[in-house]
């Protein structure tokens, strides 16, 4: 008997146990911030947590009965599927899922789900889900994976997602030899000039623009992206034929050319196309966008404000180049340059009264170079920075050195030798350009009116106000100042006046060959007796002939340069010609 009341006492008891441990069960889950949800083996909602109205929307009665699988988000059922019947065949474990859960307002709400198997649970007898809502934690990551992967200016796919696509395609086309795609490579013409002169700012608004019109003009297939600066890359895939891209290429270069206004500026810009495509069978994405590049490049160099399709002799110029860019490093190292002078006549006297110097490059395979041949290449890489000091320096040493050897008396001449070096666009906007020259005419003797600056009209235009406050700072040293190659470029007659110059040199185009007897002989005399109004001397370059000569003459032309006097010469027979005095 006694026995009996121990068993009833034990009974209940434990009974009483249960029922706190089920109140503090249900107390934890109807207070937590989580939703926990309690679901049958089938998917069917048993219970809800009162968090989920915060979360989801919905009141917890309005889920009862119904399957958990009617809410989740298509695309994720599988894989919720598959670790939901893992759950119910494993008794005791516990795994993790993130899936979308549809809102009452049928938006999709992130959570991060964990489910514990608590069937043989008495207190429990389910499957045990606790979510929470990870949304922003999803949203911020998916908003940097586009930032890893979009420009942040513009908004295009950048070079990470361009090349992504790329190897895709060329590994597709792998497996599939009729599938053909090309890659466009475009660069605006002049945008530095614009950004430089109108501010960043306005370089990006037009940027903007740029992308918006080049989305414009493809399909929702094509890839546009923007690589850095002001260079695009687009990916056309599934064309028939090279004619597609074509029509893209030019499709793009109408609608860039169309002028737009930024801040009350109109502005007009092209840009230059370079394309490559697949028909050739390539291995490697970065292959096809370093040919569609080589093939832009071509563009720019062909004039700019077209396209031009890669074939291999494109990459046969390039290495051809990036060869001579190693050799011309190793010239600037080795001292492989001379300079070479060319008389400069006056037609009053028939004698020299200075001389132009011009550099040469004594390759040590290819024999003499012109400046033609490497000077552009010096340019774009920098180079032609050191080149040029180390001309000025040699030529206002040279012509000093004659100077004393051949004085006024001995020389017949009324004035000094004086030398004419030419001065590059990228030397001219250099800031320490005025300490450098004034340092190697100290260094090397040579009275600044003895040495005369060449620049082009080209180079003035494009620096303004600038370039004029630099040519008035120069001439205050002392020095002459030339516009070289004149009538060549966009400057006007009517300007000549703004410029604080002592000499034009008439480009040979308007002398040489048959020129002569054209209309550009009017040319030449407009332009003489306009700087005679100026008080500016006349240099006129080509001088082939006699006849050429004794029109320029008959003109009232004051100097002269050409192959009729002298090639270029080396010093020593330059000095020669000094010492003969010969007279024309």
């Amino acid at each position: 008997m006694a026995s009996s009341g121990r068993d009833i006492t034990e009974y209940k008891e434990t009974e009483a146990a249960l029922r706190e441990s089920e109140a503090k069960f249900r107390s934890l889950i109807q207070n937590s911030s989580d939703i926990i949800g309690i679901f049958e083996p089938d998917g069917t909602i048993r219970y809800e947590s009162p968090s989920i109205e915060r979360i989801l929307g919905y009141k917890p009665e309005e889920l009862i009965g119904k399957n958990a699988f009617e809410f989740i988000h298509p695309e994720d059922i599988p894989k919720s599927s598959n670790i939901f019947n893992y759950l119910i065949q494993n008794l005791g474990s516990t795994v993790r899922v993130e899936s979308r859960f549809r809102r009452k307002d049928g938006s999709w709400c992130f959570l991060e789900s964990t489910g514990s198997n608590l069937l043989a649970e008495p207190s429990v007898k389910g499957i045990v889900i606790n979510s929470r809502d990870i949304t922003a934690r999803k949203v911020a990551e998916e908003q940097l994976v586009y930032d890893a992967l979009h420009d942040g200016l513009t908004g295009l796919p950048n070079r990470g997602f361009f090349m992504n696509r790329l190897r895709y395609a060329v590994e597709y086309s792998k497996r599939h030899s009729d599938h053909l795609f090309a890659v466009l490579f475009l660069d605006l013409d002049r945008f530095k000039f614009i950004n430089d002169s109108l501010g960043h700012t306005f370089g990006d608004q037009l940027l903007l623009i740029i992308a918006q019109r080049i989305k414009e003009c493809l399909r929702s297939i094509d890839v546009a992206a923007r690589l850095g600066g002001d260079e695009f890359t687009i990916l056309l895939e599934g064309i028939e034929d090279i004619s597609d891209a074509v029509r893209v290429a030019e499709r793009i270069q109408e609608q860039l050319a169309k002028p737009l206004t930024l801040q009350g500026q109109e502005i007009f810009t092209t840009v230059s196309i370079g394309i490559a495509w697949s028909a050739t069978n390539y291995n490697q994405a970065e292959d096809l966008l370093r040919n569609a590049d080589i093939a832009m490049y071509r563009a720019k160099e062909q004039g700019k404000a077209r396209y031009e399709i890669f074939d291999t002799d494109m990459h046969l110029q390039i290495i051809k180049r990036l060869q001579l860019e190693n050799d011309l490093r190793r010239a600037i190292e080795c001292q492989e340059f001379r300079v070479y002078y060319q008389p400069i006549v006056s037609l009053k006297t028939g004698r020299i009264t200075g001389f132009e110097a011009l550099v040469r490059w004594l390759h040590p395979q290819q024999g003499i170079l012109v400046p033609e041949e490497f000077m552009p290449i010096a340019q774009e890489t920098g180079l032609s920075i050191p080149i040029d000091e180390w001309v000025l320096r040699e030529a206002c040493r040279q012509t000093h050195q004659w100077q004393e050897r051949f004085p006024l008396d001995s020389a017949n001449m009324n004035c000094p030798l004086s030398i004419n070096v030419n001065l590059c666009s990228s030397r001219f906007s250099q800031q320490k350009l005025l300490q450098h020259i004034n340092q190697v005419l100290q260094e090397t003797g040579l009275d600044p009116q003895s040495l005369k600056l060449e620049i082009t009209e080209n180079i003035i235009m494009e620096n303004g106000e600038k370039a004029i406050i630099m040519l008035k700072q120069l001439r205050n040293l002392g020095i002459q100042l030339s516009i070289d190659d004149f009538g060549t470029g966009y400057s006007s007659l009517g300007r000549l006046h703004h410029f604080p110059i002592n000499g034009l040199k008439i480009d040979q185009s308007f002398v040489s060959g048959n020129s002569a007897d054209s209309g550009n002989l009017d040319i030449v005399e407009t332009i003489v007796t306009l700087a005679k109004k100026l008080g500016v001397d006349v240099t006129a370059e080509g001088v082939e002939t006699k006849q050429q000569l004794q029109k320029l003459k008959d003109l009232k032309c004051e100097y002269s340069q050409g192959y009729f006097f002298s090639k270029p010469l080396e010093s020593k027979a330059a000095e020669a010609l000094i010492m003969a005095n010969p007279q024309w």
